[in-house]
């Protein structure tokens, strides 16, 4: 669970006792799956495979993984639900331009194998020839901004969103962007995994090229200005610490200011291809990217840049093409830098593009069948009760003085709760679905969704728009709305089960929504106010107090020993570790005020407390292969599943009560030592 994510509950009540009166039924059951356990472990050693080393056995990796964990088998069952849905509407004819024919249209033809495999790279032909003709500069700039709008990013990205000096205005916006391999340090850094990785995308990209039609010495000569754009590009990246900082991310210039400080960018050409009109102002999120993508730019010769935007064209368009191309993208990006074995079925990407490019259509069919009215409200329930805790734990802080306590308690009081689905859906009656190439569709979809967005340059933010469909099985805090939303798919077992007791189901889903409650306070979070604008409302002195108490757990993530000699990067995942540990706080203090006049009894031997935790560990059981170790160490601002578990719960006053851990056990943390911040 990241800010604006990009995480980490189920369609009934939460139970009677979170909703109304307390009391329990007889037929609720304790939730916990023995099986998922391995009691030969000692809780004070390493719970995590306490908890999990069960699961983790009976749930090995398949060769299509990289990772395998709850939240994928989840996943998994979402799929096949959304499979079914899609497939009965694939199965018959629709009228055109309905909503029916679209959702059955685009998949049949992601699942047509014979017709991609006839067509190879004929799909892509004439763009790659219509960036190979570039003749002048005059040419880059209007042909950069309409490759952007159909999905081919080169240089930098640029998007309409919140201004967060003024979060009820949407602003145009820049950002650093364009990595084939993801990250600045895949082009940096000297250590043997790294430098395997890079050599291996080298050969990536040659074979991509041979497998596109071009000549050897072409793949040769594409190979050497791929690498040398994207390293200049990545020395002026900042690194995914710096990228936390809100502040440093701010940089709002005037048109006149921006036509000056990066003058050889032809910015009429460029936003004009982008149909965006009458810019006034642009917030520039990395200055020292923009400037190096200028400069590349500017001095790069046409006929390299016509080269390295025929990469990007390839590189983007590759999973929509023939199997040979999806082949060799899935042996690099996921084999070599992952771990995974095997690609997936065609059906599983083909009902994932599916489900993205018609997000909303495939959700208000999702939620119709699978997520009835009544738990939406019920949901509210659960959330107020947890918003509940977190405002007793504000006023309960030690730490926190009186005038930054109003500040907080009013932001939330007003967080913004969206629960299911949106109230309103999006209409696609615009956006055409044709039997002529996946590619093709893929690229309509890519000018439907970069309409939309450019449409909101300079109005009011629709506080109401979702940021996730109601088919994805995650969750996020929006700091710029100040809102909370818990997507229908995520309100399933193993985040809730209507079976269960408090014990489990606070332990689960109710953590999960603790967590997103205190991203708005977290390192980040906690920069914007109850309106959603980035300004200051802590005292001077509370922020240092704050800031203290999350160095503690910097330090405390910074010694964990993900792989030999690789350490997790305590500050990259402040925010989701500041999370947990409030989530696990606030849900525990939930959980204890609605069993407070009917105490739960102890079920399949273990105490409410108990249960409570292993809900919690169950939620991040997982299987990972030492490639996406990492992998995800150098670009995921989680931490990884056994230290969301083995590292959060050793600050948690309460855990070391249920289970009886003392400094006898490896996991015990001094208590001057813990983390204490919610």
């Amino acid at each position: 669970m990241n800010m604006k994510h990009f995480l980490p509950v189920a369609a009934i009540c939460l139970l009677a006792t979170s909703c109304n009166t307390g009391k329990q039924t007889a037929e609720q059951t304790a939730g916990i799956q023995l099986a998922n356990l391995d009691t030969t472990a000692l809780p004070g050693t390493d719970f995590y495979q306490y908890a999990c080393g069960g699961w983790m056995k009976n749930n090995p990796l398949t060769d299509e993984y990289s990772q395998y964990g709850s939240f994928t088998v989840l996943a998994e069952n979402n799929r096949k639900q959304i499979q079914g849905l899609i497939e009965e509407l694939a199965a018959s004819q629709h009228e055109a331009g309905s909503v029916a024919q679209k959702v059955g249209d685009l998949y049949k033809i992601a699942m047509d194998s014979v017709k991609l495999n006839q067509d190879g790279v004929a799909p892509i032909q004439a763009e790659l020839k219509e960036i190979g003709a570039m003749q002048s500069k005059e040419q880059l700039y209007p042909l950069l901004a309409q490759l952007y709008k159909k999905g081919i990013a080169a240089y930098l990205a640029l998007y309409v969103a919140a201004d967060e000096m003024n979060s009820n205005m949407n602003a145009v916006q820049i950002a650093q962007y364009g990595l084939s391999m993801g990250d600045r340090d895949y082009y940096l850094l000297d250590d043997e995994a790294t430098t395997k990785i890079r050599e291996a995308f080298k050969v990536h990209v040659k074979k991509m090229f041979g497998l596109a039609g071009y000549s050897d010495a072409d793949a040769d000569r594409a190979v050497k200005v791929v690498m040398d754009v994207e390293t200049r590009l990545a020395q002026a990246f900042r690194s995914r610490v710096d990228l936390r900082d809100p502040h440093a991310n701010y940089n709002k210039m005037s048109m006149e200011d921006i036509k000056k400080q990066y003058s050889t960018f032809d910015w009429d050409a460029y936003l004009k291809g982008l149909d965006l009109n009458d810019v006034k102002e642009i917030i520039v999120g990395q200055p020292a990217s923009l400037e190096a993508s200028v400069k590349i730019l500017d001095t790069l010769p046409l006929a390299d840049q016509s080269l390295y935007l025929q990469w990007k064209l390839i590189d983007a368009s590759a999973d929509y093409l023939n199997d040979a191309l999806k082949e060799q993208n899935f042996d690099f990006y996921s084999r070599t830098m992952s771990g995974a074995q095997e690609m997936q079925p065609r059906w599983k990407t083909a009902v994932g593009v599916v489900s993205s490019t018609l997000g909303e259509a495939v959700g208000q069919m999702y939620v119709e069948k699978y997520f009835p009215a009544a738990a939406k409200e019920r949901m509210v329930t659960l959330v107020k009760n947890l918003q509940d805790a977190l405002g007793q734990r504000i006023q309960n802080l030690s730490w926190m003085g009186d005038s930054t306590k109003v500040k907080a308690l009013e932001k939330l009081a007003t967080f913004h709760v969206k629960i299911g689905y949106p109230d309103k859906w999006k209409d696609y009656s615009s956006l055409e679905i044709k039997n002529d190439s996946y590619w093709a569709n893929i690229e309509r979809a890519n000018l439907w969704n970069h309409a939309e967005m450019v449409a909101k340059a300079g109005k009011p933010v629709d506080k109401d728009e979702w940021l996730m469909t109601p088919q994805t099985v995650n969750a996020y805090y929006n700091p710029t709305t100040n809102e909370i939303c818990f997507p229908a798919a995520i309100l399933q077992p193993p985040f809730f089960d209507m079976n269960a007791d408090d014990a489990f189901n606070y332990g689960a889903i109710g953590v999960v929504i603790g967590h997103e409650m205190t991203h708005g306070f977290d390192d980040q979070g906690r920069q914007y106010d109850k309106d959603g604008n980035l300004k200051d409302w802590w005292t001077e002195e509370d922020a240092k107090k704050f800031e203290e108490r999350a160095n503690v757990m910097v330090a405390f993530f910074d010694s964990i020993e993900v792989a030999p000699g690789v350490h997790a990067n305590g500050r990259m995942t402040l925010g989701e570790n500041i999370a947990d540990h409030g989530g696990l706080q606030v849900a525990f203090q939930a959980f204890k005020n609605a069993t407070a006049t009917a105490p739960l009894a102890v079920k399949d031997g273990f105490t409410p407390e108990q249960r409570f935790f292993l809900a919690y560990a169950g939620v991040w059981a997982n299987n990972i292969r030492p490639e996406a170790v990492l992998q995800m160490t150098k670009i995921d601002v989680h931490s990884l599943g056994k230290w969301r578990v083995d590292g959060a719960l050793p600050h948690i006053g309460a855990w070391y009560d249920a289970f009886g851990v003392t400094e006898k056990d490896p996991m015990f943390v001094p208590q001057a030592e813990r983390v204490s911040i919610w």
